[in-house]
């Protein structure tokens, strides 16, 4: 399970999309990919909720 939760939340995390332009800004490139504020909400929902369940888990395990 903690592997799992792990894997869940490094993939919603690298989902997300990037805030500043970086490299993409050079020739206006980074306008091209940007998502939908609603989908940006669906996945902060969906990152916080594997951050909770990793760190339940990992409490649970040390707990016992």
């Amino acid at each position: 399970m903690q592997l799992i939760s792990a894997l869940a939340l490094v993939v919603a995390v690298l989902m997300h999309a990037a805030k500043g332009e970086g490299l993409g800004g050079i020739g206006g490139a980074a306008k091209i990919f940007g998502t939908p504020k609603g989908m940006e909400k669906g996945l902060d929902r969906v990152t916080w909720a594997c951050a909770i369940a990793f760190l339940s888990i990992s409490i649970l395990i040390i707990a016992l």
